[in-house]
């Protein structure tokens, strides 16, 4: 029986109501016990395997107390999700909640109004419609700044607040507003804002929030890169680069970055002390989270799989790892397509099993056919492969088919994804695959015509991307690759939450690139993504 025919008896819906389940044990283990002396059938215990609970990371640490915390609060406990549940260890053995991330600011915000434990360090759209409901519309998520699609909406009524929070309260977009750059190469030609608000003086820009967590495997800083600064006197650059393109240490693009958050987002009238800043930053760094179990596969580390948070703090990661232009920048390695490697132990796992050795006077048994479990499991496993291993051709990409050498042109999904069992990029380069093309517009979306200088040529996209930061032509449309691991925390995908499923990205780049992936490899694909 193949993966799709098994899991009709589990639909998305019924999916949903066991995730409910699941969280609803977690919060009740959390009464009256904790990791050493809670009683052996502990519904929190059960959800995360032994090596990846905090002590996997040789850190102390037990799980929380004697109440179940709010969605916002870290706990070292998974949080359930529709495909099982994301957990989140930290490198210190605890997560301090007097840490200046959790600290309000200015106009009542802190990094954790938009970055919160429970979605992935991010944020969910029906978390946010929950949080509306509960405070009628004045959570401190919801400010004009940059949570409403205009700053000149109204929001004296609760309606008027639902209307003009709608982009986050649907897709969870904050809007990110920026001017064309003075020395642009390009210049705006219309703005078509169905909020009436946008202009070269400010573009409304839509974008899902950066996770605030495995930043151990980061290269560049906010989905533009405009919060990743160049270096000339660094010797972290891009090699084969002309002009040869240097960056400062991501460290110090993010104690920047947290200092431009509390001033822009929070409105703080002052910036944050060097003590605050750096406290933010060491605190975001310490933390690893990742998918530790899966509804149809259950324990991610079962059977000699690697998944889960304390697996992926064990990852190797440096400028320029794995590089999938030059190889390895530190030992001279080729690149190497095959980056995820977590699920090998379960290839094959769909094959019946042998029967028991014959027995004299009865009859030969039959080979037992596999387990549901196990034919989910053997599906994550070839997804891995697709993931490393189907090839297809790379085309009209902006800052992959003109910056790298033309051989690299045939790739698969690593070639992108090539930090090994993370799925971000080991350097600031950044790309265009077309998410921001004017075809996928969205009636709710403003879409910008811009028009290049020199030649005359116009493009028409809903976010511009790195180029509203460097200015360049080229640079339209471009983004970072962001990290694959706990994606099904952090639905919608993409920058623009253009995407609700994990299926719905699958699909898009089979259809961008013809990868001619079937039915089976799609489902096979996807569900391996559903488990990083």
């Amino acid at each position: 029986m193949n993966l799709s025919a098994q899991l009709q008896w589990l639909p998305s819906k019924r999916r949903a109501q066991i995730s409910i389940a699941i969280f609803t044990l977690l919060n009740l283990a959390a009464c009256g016990g904790n990791s050493t002396t809670g009683s052996t059938d502990n519904a929190a215990e059960q959800a995360v395997p032994p090596d990846t609970m905090l002590t996997a990371l040789n850190a102390p640490g037990s799980a929380p107390g004697s109440a179940a915390p709010p969605a916002d609060q870290a706990t070292l406990i998974p949080f359930a999700n529709e495909e099982g549940a994301a957990l989140t260890v930290s490198t210190t053995g605890s997560i301090d909640k007097n840490n200046a991330f959790f600290k309000a600011f200015g106009n009542g915000r802190s990094c954790a109004t938009c970055h919160q434990e429970s979605q992935g360090w991010s944020i969910s759209p029906d978390s946010l419609q929950v949080r509306f409901a509960q405070s009628n519309g004045d959570d401190p998520v919801f400010r004009l700044v940059d949570g409403a699609n205009s700053p000149n909406a109204l929001v004296a009524s609760i309606d008027q607040k639902r209307l003009a929070y709608s982009m986050l309260l649907t897709k969870g977009l904050i809007r990110v507003g920026l001017a064309v750059p003075a020395d642009a190469e390009f210049t705006l030609v219309k703005a078509d804002d169905p909020y009436g608000y946008a202009s070269a003086k400010e573009l409304s820009l839509f974008r899902r929030p950066m996770p605030t967590t495995n930043l151990k495997f980061l290269s560049t800083v906010m989905w533009d890169g405009r919060e990743t600064f160049a270096d000339a006197r660094s010797n972290l650059c891009i090699r084969n680069s002309r002009p040869l393109q240097c960056f400062s240490s991501t460290d110090f693009d993010l104690l920047h970055q947290s200092n431009s958050a509390v001033t822009g987002h929070a409105q703080a009238a002052q910036g944050l002390t060097a003590a605050e800043q750096r406290s933010i930053v060491d605190f975001e760094k310490t933390l690893f989270t990742a998918q530790v179990s899966s509804l149809v596969a259950g324990n991610l580390t079962d059977a000699g799989a690697r998944g889960g948070p304390a697996e992926l703090a064990k990852n190797n990661f440096y400028f320029g790892i794995n590089d999938l232009d030059v190889g390895d920048y530190v030992t001279g390695a080729p690149f190497d397509r095959n980056v995820m490697n977590m699920f090998t132990n379960w290839r094959g796992l769909d094959r019946p099993t042998p029967p028991n050795p014959p027995v004299q006077g009865r009859p030969q048994q039959p080979p037992q056919p596999p387990t549901a479990i196990n034919i989910v499991r053997a599906s994550i496993a070839r997804g891995e492969q697709i993931f490393n291993n189907k090839p297809f051709n790379i085309r009209g990409v902006a800052g992959f088919n003109d910056e790298l050498r033309l051989p690299l042109q045939r790739a698969t999904c690593a070639s992108c994804h090539s930090v090994g069992n993370v799925g971000s990029h080991s350097v600031p380069r950044l790309f265009n695959t077309g998410v921001s093309d004017a075809s996928l517009r969205t009636p709710d979306m403003p879409l910008y015509t811009l028009r290049n200088k020199l030649t005359g040529e116009t493009v028409e996209t809903t976010d511009p991307g790195s180029a509203m930061a460097t200015g360049k032509w080229k640079d339209i449309g471009r983004f970072k690759v962001p990290s694959l691991r706990a994606i099904e925390s952090r639905s919608p995908y993409f920058h623009n939450g253009g995407m609700v499923e994990i299926s719905d990205v699958v699909r898009f780049y089979d259809r961008r690139f013809n990868m001619g992936l079937t039915p089976q490899e799609i489902i096979d694909l996807t569900e391996f993504l559903k488990v990083l």
